[in-house]
């Protein structure tokens, strides 16, 4: 950017030239400004850079006319501040003027300018003050006629009685809201011409801005932006312009669906099968009372993501959405239209809900309904780049991918065929990290891999530095995941300080299939042979210094995660028709692979807040729950659209699924139990017993009704051998030696005579997946994760979302404190309560953020839950200040607690609270607190950050 500045002996202050249009840093955004006045300006980058200048020269006098570093500062700020203005707005949308001056006060404290930010506050307020005055010693200027333009182009004068309505109606029935701020908030943005589409905006983010001071403005903001919705979805149904209340809305929900079925059909984005069902009946089973449900960010996320669209104009409403989803999963159901119903009342409520692609694709021409797809790689180039292929084509439809790569040859070894030498598997990693790239499932999110790699693989330690932003970029993959595949044995040799050898598998074939004591006894025999002198490529390293390397990466890239191959296919009920080779992208995922078989998976979340009171955890509605939930997931495997037929097959052979939770920490909340705690750790261990108990029985139910899974006979199951039986093979394998809380409090031994009697439906049933994007719709905290703040700016696909813990409001009301000075420092203290002196004990600890939480308590929690789920769990580590001590002990007892993997390990980066609204309520200016990751120990050399929890990108975080 090059702005020059004017600045005369009297601090008057010009700019002299103009920014440069060819400079694409500074071009212009294509916005306008609402004045004070109601009349609308176009944007001018140069007032900005005006007005900081003008607050430096307050600060620091007529010298900062002649200094390079004033302008150099000024230049930069204003760059920022027309950065993230950009970013805010959508193209023509107009701001308001204390908007922009919000952004500049922000990028000035943020940049460190504290003194010039409190120079340029007071100068804002000294304004204020002089426009009140003013305002009283004249007569008000008569109120400036507002028009709005309509989809047809027409003008015509804004309809103030249909505005207060609205608003209204989206306060109503919640407490600690109310009308008047956000009428007063959403005329601040309306000027003369503005398009009906920016009017309903403008009043869904004078609502945002509120959110900060009572969590339950996200509901109201939620049904300002339904009712835009309504008008854009019925506008375009039935073809004339539709302005609807919600209580409207209740008489006229059965004609939109009929009209919504055909014109979805119509645009080829919905089964003309669905027009068969009975539509009056699944019409008058709709209840448009929980479209009011929706907070924001869930809203949100269902608008810019999942509602189908033509051409960018929404026509699904939410009830409709929920419905064809469960008409989509109920389609081959012999009371279709009964069973409909039932998916609805579930989804619907919250109660459950279906992963992503279900939501995406139910009842679509490609209903690709299943999240989670695991391969295996041959060692050759057809099956290679048949790999690559069927990546592309399992991604497009929505679904996650992990790749065993641990078959392909390793760096140096032999290649027969053309008598040279390999280069290795990270060639073929980088093809398949840009195919990922390529393949971004139709804009709705990312394509998204993780490659696997065994621990012994000669290639492990150039795969440990795939993520690195240096070193060679032909031989890093910078957007896709990585995992290792952890054996016991090496996990023994690190205890033990001993010995490792690296092999290419080409040469020690049967490792890839092997584990427990028999891969120990074949990996010892490669040593001897290695030690002969009769392997051609090996390399033999102190276990320790490889274990470090990996750790190192993991702070330093997020990658590769620590999985572990052991538990994964001692425990898996399927080890008697083959091998666990790796876990899927999210590490929730353990089902056997092949050359035949692509694993898949259908997975869904039970909603633990729904299920919990504060006497505890509803055993009657989370049976009931849990036996629809199977239902819908076993459904989903049989109208599924497969894009390869090694999907179909594994699918239909073995007919897993994975029903998971969400809301944990939520649930606790209710229950009263800090996160760190033994009774916490209690509750993850009843909850996930009970929902483990009767996801069993309803796979056990369905057996009964359809018949068992094909591949059942030798499995677990048909010996009577449960999850939490299956630890003690675990303990078996490991010499006797695993150290977890093995106790039981339900009746099992009845289940377990039905399990070997009539059989599963289901070869797995359990799974916890991320819920990041679910539990948003929701409006609970993701899957088991402790809460990462109180409050905080979320950042995804959808954008930007103020997000308050609510329960820590309503506890803070209660005691009254809850006031602008507990706003404050909330921000001030990154979402924390744990440092603010007037904050009671009780809810400090209750109230405890992710990084506050001694990360030892997860791996318990998780530990105690892990025996009773056939498969894993997303499991998320926090750790705010890690050290290569920490982090050593921490996987390790990850392992020694018979853990089957971990996901991502979230280290504190330099983190700010971005503030909604910058209104005077900070006396410290909002300044913002850099929590800096402390110097590690010796055996960590970081570089960066692992994953800092709120990245568009990151899968975790959707």
């Amino acid at each position: 950017m090059s702005l020059s500045i004017e600045i005369s002996n009297n601090g008057h202050v010009s700019p002299i030239s103009a920014p440069r249009p060819q400079d694409a840093s500074f071009s212009a955004p294509a916005f306008h400004v609402i004045r004070r006045n109601g009349t609308v300006s176009t944007f001018d980058a140069g007032k900005i850079a005006v007005a900081v200048t003008r607050a430096f020269l307050a600060v620091e006098g007529a010298s900062a006319a002649a200094s390079r570093r004033v302008h150099e500062a000024v230049e930069e700020l204003t760059a920022q501040v027309v950065s993230a203005l950009t970013r805010r707005v959508d193209a023509q949308r107009a701001l308001h003027i204390e908007d922009i001056q919000d952004q500049v006060e922000l990028s000035l404290m943020r940049g460190g300018h504290h003194k010039v930010a409190r120079a340029y506050v007071l100068y804002r307020e000294e304004r204020a003050k002089a426009r009140r005055e003013s305002s009283e010693a004249t007569a008000a200027p008569a109120a400036l006629a507002l028009h709005v333009k309509g989809s047809d182009g027409q003008l015509r004068p804004l309809d103030e009685a249909r505005l207060l309505r609205v608003v209204t109606e989206a306060c109503a029935g919640l407490e600690g809201v109310s009308t008047e701020p956000v009428l007063s908030e959403a005329r601040r943005n309306l000027y003369d011409g503005m398009t009906i589409e920016e009017l309903g905006q403008a009043q869904v983010m004078a609502a945002r801005t509120l959110v900060e001071q009572e969590p339950n403005y996200a509901y109201v903001s939620a049904r300002l932006l339904l009712d835009a919705l309504r008008r854009e979805a019925l506008t375009f149904v039935h073809k004339r312009e539709q302005l609807v209340s919600q209580a409207e809305m209740a008489g006229l929900y059965a004609d939109y669906f009929h009209a919504y079925i055909n014109v979805g059909i119509a645009n080829e984005l919905l089964d003309p099968e669905l027009r068969r069902f009975d539509l009056p009946r699944l019409a008058a089973a709709l209840k448009p009372e929980r479209d009011q449900q929706f907070q924001f960010l869930g809203l949100q996320t269902l608008y810019d993501r999942y509602f189908l669209h033509v051409d960018g104009t929404r026509f699904e409403l939410p009830q409709a959405f929920f419905m064809r989803v469960a008409m989509g999963v109920a389609v081959r159901e012999i009371d279709r239209e009964a069973r409909a119903i039932e998916f609805y009342e579930l989804l619907s409520s919250f109660d459950f809900m279906a992963s992503t692609p279900t939501l995406f694709n139910a009842g679509t021409l490609r209903p690709q309904l299943s999240s989670c797809f695991l391969t295996t790689v041959p060692d050759d180039l057809d099956g290679i780049f048949k790999s690559v292929k069927d990546n592309a084509l399992l991604a497009k439809y929505s679904g996650g991918l992990g790749n065993d790569w641990t078959r392909v040859r390793g760096l140096g070894a032999h290649i027969k065929g053309t008598n040279g030498e390999s280069q290795g598997v990270v060639p073929f990693l980088k093809v398949a990290n840009d195919t990922a790239i390529a393949v971004n499932q139709g804009g709705k999110r990312k394509g998204a891999v993780c490659a696997y790699l065994e621990t012994w693989h000669v290639d492990i330690e150039e795969f440990l530095d795939l993520r690195k932003n240096t070193g060679d970029d032909r031989r890093r993959t910078h957007d896709m995941n990585t995992a290792n595949w952890v054996p016991d044995l090496f996990m023994q040799r690190i205890e033990a300080d001993g010995q490792w050898t690296l092999f290419s598998p080409d040469e020690t074939a049967d490792l890839h299939d092997l584990y427990g004591p028999a891969f120990a006894k074949a990996y010892e025999a490669y040593e001897a042979k290695a030690a002969r002198g009769d392997m051609r490529v090996y390399k033999t390293l102190r276990a320790v210094d490889l274990w470090r390397k990996m750790l190192t990466m993991l702070f330093e890239t997020g990658h590769p995660w620590i999985t572990f191959k052991d538990p994964c296919n001692i425990r898996s009920p399927q080890n008697h028709i083959g091998v666990v080779h790796s876990s899927n992208l999210c590490t929730e995922i353990t089902l056997n692979t092949s050359d035949t078989e692509v694993a898949v998976c259908n997975l869904g979340s039970i909603n633990l807040v729904a299920h919990v009171t504060p006497t505890g955890l509803d055993q009657a509605k989370l049976a009931r729950t849990v036996k629809t939930a199977v239902r819908m997931l076993d459904n989903v495997i049989d109208v599924n659209f497969y894009t390869i037929p090694e999907a179909r097959r594994s699918n239909l052979q073995h007919r897993p699924v994975g029903l998971g939770i969400m809301g944990f920490h939520d649930a606790i909340q209710i229950l009263r139990l800090p996160y760190a705690s033994d009774a916490a750790v209690a509750f993850a261990d009843q909850s996930m017993e009970a929902l483990s108990f009767h996801a069993i029985s309803a796979s056990v139910d369905l057996a009964a009704e359809r018949g068992r899974y094909p591949s059942f006979d030798g499995s677990l199951w048909s010996r009577g051998i449960l999850p939490i039986d299956s630890v003690e093979h675990l303990a078996g394998a490991r010499g006797g030696v695993l150290d977890l809380d093995r106790s039981v409090a339900l009746d099992w031994e009845p289940l377990r005579a039905r399990v070997k009697k009539v059989g599963m439906r289901n070869s797995n049933v359990m799974a916890i997946a991320p819920t990041a994007t679910i539990s948003n719709i929701c409006g609970v905290a993701q899957s088991i994760e402790p809460a990462y703040q109180n409050l905080y700016v979320k950042s995804n696909m959808s954008g930007d979302f103020t997000v308050v813990n609510a329960a820590l409001v309503h506890d803070l009301k209660a005691r009254g404190l809850w006031d602008e000075v507990m706003i404050s420092d909330l921000k001030y203290f990154d979402g924390s309560v744990g440092q603010i002196d007037r904050v009671p004990d009780d809810l400090k600890a209750l109230y405890a953020t992710a990084f506050e939480i001694d990360t030892s308590w997860l791996i318990e929690a998780a530990a105690r839950r892990q025996k009773w789920i056939d498969q894993a769990q997303s499991l998320n580590l926090y750790i705010a200040n890690p050290s290569g001590k920490k982090l050593d002990q921490l996987y390790r007892l990850a392992w020694q607690r018979g853990l089957k993997t971990t996901y991502y390990l979230r280290s504190r980066s330099a983190t700010h609270v971005e503030k909604s609204t910058l209104k005077g309520t900070d006396g410290k200016l909002n300044a913002v607190s850099a929590n800096v990751v402390e110097a590690a120990e010796p055996i960590l050399l970081p570089t960066q950050l692992a994953c800092s929890i709120n990245d568009p990108d990151c899968e975790a975080c959707q």
